[in-house]
């Protein structure tokens, strides 16, 4: 053993550069692990990512308006529960009706003071928080508003109030979503005063995020933040308190809960809101990319390991002949590998403890989503897991490619001159002939020479798989960007034909339809009822829609079969063929308020609401089981160009009072957090495929120093044999990356709308990115080739070649 600690230490010492670069290379995946594992926690939980940056509360008491609530002096004694870490509040709140553009939405106003609290600390996303200053410029943010008297009408999605006081409000981001509403525009308030209702016109300061649950049309009221001042002037008849709880512990929420209603009284709280409402409500909508995220991660590390598991290969073959001078003086076969063990397990132990160190101290420091990522993960579940695990697995994988490259090198015969017996290069192909006879530059033919048909041809190959694999992965990522992209630029290929939902609170008159069709960029409104239906055995609920008539059909999104067209015809999501265990093609059977409804499936769909347990047929099939049925709402499809918001509003002003204009739901929910933590998973994977490239260069260059000889002995001149060493080297890499590129394209294609299918929405999404995104990273990787070369290729030019022992062995 002492021996093979000389030897180890003596091998340090004569290749310390092979050394180093082994160990950044070992730290550089790890980092490269990390972060990803960073980025995916940011991603996949926004919930937790939300709360960690606000302090946000576990639990939410709202208790009821007037006397018959709780005031602020009952709340002080919950912060000296022993389960409280901190408190939020108390703070006043109103009910009111919030209405912009024709859209009108339930809101609870949130009396709270120009710094936004410590605990449950809104996350301004737009505009800034509420000021006390009345002028114009703060209260719009755009610069100065009209002149005081001076009145300008709504143009532009933006507008502005006559003469202050200018009444601020910060909206919740899913609120704002729905009313359209950005910072400096304006928003209607409606309250019920103590002499009678109050309309008020508010400002938009902001628009902030919350852990709470988020705004649910019917279900869940929105979050409004103003100053109390601003309450007072609206003079509600009665307000509420509220006060937010944060836990030292989030498993005691129940017996939390529990203290502080009995220490308030029952009787004063109308709703108690936990932690577990608003995850489940910010994480309902996040299974597809949960799932790809983790497919990438598992990809990712595959890819890491690999690429050192290359790189501790290359670096083994590379001392071919002094293993071959170590079995010569004695050392046994099972010394050679303990020996290669040791120094790689170390280099691999060395090189995670360096990334990971990197990673948590500097990588907090990196520009944009990345460094956020890095500065919340501390503080996101399964921080530490991911800290030891990822280091730990990919230390264990390395390790085992090690021992299968020390198991070879222990194989190696102690006399290496008879496998050189033989011709270490084969004779230049009739095609690179016939190519130099063209007066083809030698460069060109020999660079790809050296590159795909020189000794040790199966080497190479694998190399270049292993480059290859991380560009299929970005691939994938880019397949996964773009599939998110049409959620907002293409909506009707994901199920979203129609942008704007039209609901009357009285029955609309027959010529409704055709008032909406006049609207500009309103090119179709379609009649619609939705009901909820029990599946044979009444063991579960779908829902059942009805769009469209014969002379105007709903354009549904079919991506299997057909779009219905006769009585009793619908199409149903993937849910929903999935929860039934039927195919297209077959006859459904559902009770819809006590009535049995039996359709035919022509079609499959794409469905993003309710999980895909979505089937839809006519307006008219449902009024042969329940004659006088009325449309509950109206969809509208608009024509290309067309901007839903200036729509909404002039739909609101064509039909009149009495109409609720509102924009269809976004299934990935507005946010492009998805799309950017991909684009930098891929920069991720690109450290990786420079590794790979970069070992495969080193590789080649040590292989063909033979070569090289002859080529200067057949005249080539320094700068010749360069160029061979850089053309080599960029025609690996256009040839991985052309592999990868297609593998990759295929390959997420296929993993998308598998994963679509799996969550209910359905295959039949997946969108490849444009043809001239995936040539840019082709010519990306290849010009990274070739810059990555340049520098062994000027070592080489410059080298002294002379053909000596240490080359043949």
């Amino acid at each position: 053993m002492r021996a093979t600690w000389r030897w180890v230490h003596s091998d340090l010492r004569t290749h310390r550069g092979e050394a180093l670069f082994a160990v950044l290379a070992s730290a550089g995946v790890i980092a490269s692990l990390l972060l990803a594992a960073a980025l995916l926690g940011y991603a996949a939980s926004p919930w937790q990512r939300v709360f960690n940056q606000s302090r946000g509360s576990h639990v939410w008491l709202h208790g009821r308006e007037g006397h018959d609530g709780f005031g602020a002096a009952d709340v002080a004694p919950l912060a000296s529960l022993d389960e409280v870490a901190a408190v939020s509040g108390p703070f006043r709140t109103a009910t009111a009706t919030l209405e912009s553009g024709g859209t009108r939405a339930e809101v609870a106003l949130r009396a709270t003071g120009s710094r936004p609290p410590d605990t449950a600390r809104p996350l301004l996303t737009a505009g800034r928080w509420l000021t006390a200053d009345r002028s114009p410029t703060a209260a719009t943010g755009r610069g100065a508003g009209p002149r005081d008297g001076a009145a300008t009408p709504r143009q532009g999605g933006t507008s502005y109030r006559a003469g202050p006081p200018h009444d601020q409000i910060v909206l919740e981001r899913t609120l704002a979503r729905t009313l359209w509403a950005t910072p400096g525009e304006t928003v209607t308030v409606t309250l019920p005063g103590r002499d009678g209702p109050t309309t008020r016109t508010l400002y938009v300061a902001g628009v902030a995020e919350t852990a709470e649950p988020r705004y649910r049309a019917g279900q869940d009221d929105g979050v409004g933040w103003i100053l109390p001042e601003t309450l007072d002037r609206l003079a509600p008849a009665a307000t509420g308190q509220t006060v937010g709880l944060r836990l030292e512990d989030p498993a005691d929420t129940d017996y939390a809960v529990q203290r502080a209603v009995t220490l308030l009284g029952a009787e004063r709280i109308a709703q108690v809101t936990k932690w577990q409402q608003a995850k489940a409500d910010f994480g309902g909508d996040d299974r597809l990319l949960g799932r790809i995220f983790a497919a990438f991660g598992l990809a990712a590390l595959l890819a890491a390991a690999a690429a050192v598991a290359g790189a501790v290969r290359a670096r083994i073959r590379g001392q071919a002949g002094d293993i071959a001078v170590l079995k010569a003086v004695g050392f046994t076969p099972g010394q050679v590998v303990r020996g290669f063990l040791l120094q790689h397990l170390g280099f691999a132990v060395a090189g995670a403890a360096l990334g990971t160190a990197a990673t948590l101290a500097l990588g907090r420091a990196i520009p944009g989503r990345v460094g956020d990522a890095v500065a919340l993960w501390p503080r996101m579940p399964g921080h530490r897991a991911a800290v030891t695990g990822i280091p730990l697995a990919a230390v264990l994988l390395i390790a085992a490619a090690t021992a299968l490259a020390a198991w070879r090198a222990g194989r190696v015969p102690p006399v290496p001159a008879a496998r050189r017996a033989h011709p270490a290069a084969r004779p230049l192909s009739a095609l690179g002939r016939r190519a130099l006879g063209l007066r083809l530059s030698p460069v060109l033919v020999l660079g790809w020479r050296s590159a795909f048909t020189a000794p040790g041809r199966t080497r190479a190959l694998g190399a270049t798989a292993r480059l290859a694999l991380p560009i299929a992965l970005m691939t994938v990522a880019l397949v996964a960007w773009s599939t998110l992209g049409q959620f907002r630029t293409d909506p009707g290929r994901v199920g979203r034909a129609a942008a704007l939902t039209v609901r009357t609170e009285q029955p609309p008159p027959a010529s409704f339809e055709e008032t909406l069709e006049t609207v500009p960029g309103v090119a179709d409104a379609v009649p619609g009822a939705e009901f909820r239906a029990l599946v044979p055995g009444q063991t579960g609920t779908i829902t059942l829609r009805g769009l469209g008539t014969p002379d105007a059909p709903y354009p549904h999104t079919v991506a299997e079969g057909r779009a219905p067209s006769g009585p009793d015809e619908a199409v149903a999501g993937q849910g929903l063929l999935d929860l039934l265990d039927v195919r297209v093609g077959e006859w459904v059977r559902m009770t819809v308020g006590g009535r049995p409804q039996i359709l035919h499936l022509v079609g499959r769909s794409i469905e993003p609401d309710h999980g895909g347990r979505v089937v839809s047929t006519g307006l008219d099939t449902l009024r042969d089981s329940t004659p006088g049925l009325r449309p509950a709402f109206h969809a509208l499809v608009l024509r290309p160009g067309a901007d839903p918001p200036r729509v909404a509003a002039a739909v609101a002003t064509a039909a009149g009072e009495g109409v609720e204009v509102r924009a269809t739901a976004d299934p990935v929910g507005g946010e492009d957090a998805p799309r950017g933590v991909l684009a930098a998973l891929a920069a991720v994977l690109a450290l990786i495929a420079l590794v790979e490239l970069l070992t495969l260069i080193g590789t080649g260059v040590r292989d063909r120093v033979r070569d090289l000889l002859a080529l200067r002995a057949i005249g080539l001149t320094p700068r010749q044999i360069g160029a061979v060493v850089v053309t080599s080297a960029a025609l690996t890499a256009l040839a991985a990356s052309l592999l990868g590129t297609a593998a990759g394209a295929a390959l997420g294609h296929r993993l998308v709308d598998a994963e679509a299918a799996a969550t209910g929405l359905g295959a039949g999404v997946a969108r490849l990115p444009a043809p001239a995104l995936l040539a840019a990273l082709v010519l990306a990787t290849t010009a990274a080739g070739a810059l990555a070369a340049l520098a062994p290729a000027t070592r080489t030019a410059r080298r002294r070649l002379v053909d000596s022992p240490g080359e043949t062995l």
